[in-house]
């Protein structure tokens, strides 16, 4: 009976850790920390409460990104001071989120999530349908070059938006606004922000999809750790199943920073729409009692 519970919780821990590097990668390449998975994967699959899925999905948040932006910044595809920013902004209020997160019932906490995640997917399915296809885009880029007499190549495919976007002070105050939303989201939900800050960076502020995917780690970083600490403190994190799933995020984060550069602008949005999409779903599913 022994040998069978030890196979079955080293089940369980490969499990989270298999499931840690699929969680990376979407990570790493959308920008946002993991946790839109982690809540759904924790309390669907191992069974977690809602408290204790969104208290262990914040706690892994942090190493995963780190991974995810440290691969960022080594490609240049992030602006740090519009991360600092946004973290800053949104660890301003992450705190007060997990506060309303703990005296909230669960299924509140779970319908919110699934609202916004669903938002979040419509509007950047909707900006991705305004896009140019690829192959229109990279013709477009071509001709811009040659009417401005340029002909340097570029090994990594760059957007138009991304040679035209201009990072002003407006535009980084702009980014404190977005933090204060998303980190009290993230505090009350137990996900890093990135489901809100992407869609509004690229949205509001006119942001290319890829920068706004680097510069939403940094901030995740930032504005998670208020969050984390009051989680800890409340004794909401399961520290096992945290540690296993940055196993896998870990590594995983840095690998999906690493395709950003090489996937187009107009691809990464239907990615990162169609995956929010689903999280929802599953999400509103689990709490109607479907699954």
């Amino acid at each position: 009976m022994a040998i069978i519970c030890a196979m079955g919780l080293l089940g369980t821990f490969i499990g989270l850790a298999v499931a840690g590097i699929f969680i990376g990668v979407l990570s790493g390449m959308l920008g946002i920390g993991g946790g839109t998975v982690m809540v759904p994967l924790l309390r669907l699959v191992f069974g977690l409460d809602a408290h204790m899925a969104t208290a262990t999905s914040l706690f892994a948040i942090i190493p995963t990104s780190l991974s995810g932006m440290v691969s960022h910044l080594r490609a240049k595809t992030c602006y740090p001071k519009l991360g600092l920013a946004l973290g800053l902004g949104g660890a301003a209020t992450s705190s007060l989120g997990v506060y309303l997160g703990s005296i909230s019932p669960a299924w509140a906490i779970m319908v919110v999530a699934a609202v916004i995640i669903l938002y979040s997917a419509f509007n950047m399915l909707r900006k991705a349908l305004r896009l140019p296809s690829d192959k229109k885009e990279k013709a477009a880029r071509a001709a811009a070059r040659a009417d401005a007499g340029v002909q340097a190549h570029h090994a990594e495919p760059v957007s138009l938006a991304e040679e035209e976007f201009e990072l002003t002070g407006k535009k980084i105050a702009g980014g404190v606004g977005i933090g204060l939303i998303a980190g009290l989201a993230s505090g009350y939900v137990g996900v890093g922000g990135g489901f809100i800050m992407v869609p509004l960076m690229t949205s509001w502020l006119g942001l290319p999809m890829r920068r706004a995917s680097g510069t939403s780690l940094i901030a995740i970083i930032i504005l998670a750790i208020p969050g984390v600490i009051e989680q800890i403190m409340l004794g909401h994190v399961d520290f096992l199943a945290g540690i296993m799933l940055c196993v896998g995020a870990i590594p995983g984060a840095y690998l999906g920073a690493k395709l950003v550069p090489k996937i187009p602008e107009r691809t990464l949005r239907f990615i990162f729409a169609g995956f929010l999409g689903v999280a929802g779903i599953m999400l509103a599913l689990n709490e109607l009692g479907v699954l």
